[in-house]
């Protein structure tokens, strides 16, 4: 734990600088494209169904928090659900089996959506979306953040789309198939919804160009 508290004492000093992170910034986990990961897990049947084909596959999205000299995650996980803790939790979770990180890049909505934090608020204790479907009263991170960021009407600003679940080869990635045919329902294919490549390349998101973690 001592690394990751270092890291919490220099990312927190970053932001006596500017541009810092703010509430109601995405953090996007991202894994080299030529990253092997285990084919068995979640994470590598996003990147092989969704991933850029060079560049960074973008498996993961989370809401930040700034609450004082603390930094919160805001996000939807099968380990954990819709849940707010604190981001050394959320370091030591995404800890790759070499005992280093994935990419982490900050995004920010350009008009500021403070109100994302509040409403993502409402969500927290939601079981986590294993069926992919909308409105199941269950959420996976994309779907957290599309319905937490709403226009004056209460709509989502953030399209939804076709989802693929097929690998560039046309066939679905072990664990797609594992999964569904777990919980006996077909794969979504096809069916409205997001995930996090589509939402790292939208026109209302800026990158914020901080170290993230903060290095030494």
């Amino acid at each position: 734990m001592k690394r990751i508290s270092i890291i919490l004492v220099l990312l927190l000093a970053a932001c006596t600088q500017k541009p810092c992170i703010q509430s109601g910034d995405l953090l996007f986990v991202g894994l080299p494209f030529d990253y092997k990961a285990d084919t068995n897990s979640i994470s590598s049947a996003i990147a092989e169904a969704t991933g850029a084909e060079e560049g960074l596959n973008y498996i993961h999205t989370a809401i930040l928090e700034v609450e004082g000299d603390s930094v919160w995650i805001i996000d939807a996980t099968i380990k954990r659900g819709v849940a707010r803790y604190p981001l050394d939790t959320f370091l030591v979770d995404f800890t790759l089996s070499d005992d280093s990180y994935p990419v982490f890049e900050i995004m920010r909505f350009k008009d500021g959506a403070r109100d994302i934090v509040s409403k993502s608020k409402e969500f927290l204790g939601l079981p986590y979306d294993v069926y992919f479907l909308p409105d199941n009263g269950a959420m996976y991170c994309t779907e957290l953040v599309r319905d937490s960021y709403l226009d004056e009407n209460g709509l989502p600003l953030l399209p939804a789309a076709p989802m693929n679940f097929k690998a560039p080869s046309g066939e679905f990635p072990p664990y797609w198939t594992w999964l569904f045919d777990s919980i006996g329902t077909p794969i979504p294919q096809g069916v409205p919804g997001t995930n996090p490549q589509d939402m790292r390349n939208s026109p209302l998101l800026e990158l914020i160009n901080i170290p993230f973690p903060c290095q030494e």
